[in-house]
């Protein structure tokens, strides 16, 4: 049986098609890298988007140029169609040239859903029961550690009397200013005032606990002088320093992590360890 060479509009479409379907598979692949590499939820949905979008624009543009179309007119419902469009639709089906039957087609077809079911796979890992320590690791994984200097928010490191008495001051760890597990602050108490000492220990009433609110992560920028309170502005969890930043209010239920902090050689405040728990919202130490 002899073949008919498509037209040029129809292998114009046929390419178009492709492309679509090979782009679809490249945001699969995209995807499932992305979510392997530590998984930026950001480039997660901007390779997932791909995908999705090149497999619909290779459906819809399949089933426009190169599926009949027709125009034809029913008039009676529920009747089986009349004997030349069962034929024509069986020859579309199954003839050696239907473009429905074009191996390339199927072929990329095939490749972008095969791609886009197996990148769907990756996120079921992360129900799996041993992957359920990874937000835990990854939140007490932070740029602190020992030798690691404090700084203020321009980058300049700090020594013990740039903490002035009942005064809060925010630290990061030095080179990782814009970290987003970072952010700690800095107040001298008076070392007699302390009902429980702090986690991280301390330097003649000087502390360090992590910025971060054990609730939801917001920042506890609120220090009430004269208290050793903090307040928490976003859901009003309030913080007593005094007892090692146990919560006193609010909805938090576990308290600061403290930092562990020493002075260098050169004067100026170091880190002794990393937090004394995952910084940040609290539901991550759930067991």
């Amino acid at each position: 049986m002899s073949t008919r060479r498509p037209p040029p509009a129809e292998r114009a479409a046929s390419r178009r098609i492709v492309a679509a379907f090979l782009t679809g598979a490249a945001g699969a692949v995209g995807f499932a890298v992305t979510y392997v590499l530590g998984g930026d939820t950001r480039w997660e949905g901007v390779t997932l988007s791909v995908a999705f979008a090149g497999l619909a624009v290779g459906l819809s543009q399949w089933g426009r140029h190169l599926v009949p179309t027709g125009g034809y007119v029913e008039e009676h419902e529920g009747f089986a169609p009349p004997p030349f469009e069962q034929t024509m639709t069986t020859r579309a089906l199954t003839a050696p040239d239907s473009p429905v039957r074009r191996r390339g087609l199927l072929a990329a077809l095939g490749l972008a859903l095969t791609a886009l079911g197996a990148a769907a796979l990756f996120p079921l890992r992360s129900l799996l029961p041993f992957d359920r320590v990874r937000p835990v690791r990854a939140r007490t994984d932070t740029p602190w550690g020992p030798g690691v200097r404090l700084v203020d928010a321009g980058g300049r490191p700090l020594r013990p009397q740039d903490v002035p008495a009942d005064t809060m001051v925010g630290v990061f760890p030095e080179g990782h200013v814009d970290a987003g597990d970072g952010p700690a602050f800095a107040v001298r108490l008076e070392p007699g005032r302390f009902s429980r000492q702090p986690s991280g220990g301390h330097l003649d009433g000087l502390a360090v606990w992590s910025l971060l609110c054990t609730h939801a992560g917001c920042p506890v920028g609120l220090y009430l002088r004269g208290t050793g309170r903090l307040l928490c502005p976003c859901h009003q969890s309030s913080f007593d320093l005094l007892a090692d930043a146990r919560p006193v209010a609010g909805p938090a239920a576990r308290p600061l992590p403290g930092l562990p902090i020493e002075v260098g050689p050169d004067g100026f405040l170091r880190a002794a360890g990393d937090f004394t728990g995952p910084p940040g919202a609290g539901f991550w130490s759930r067991p």
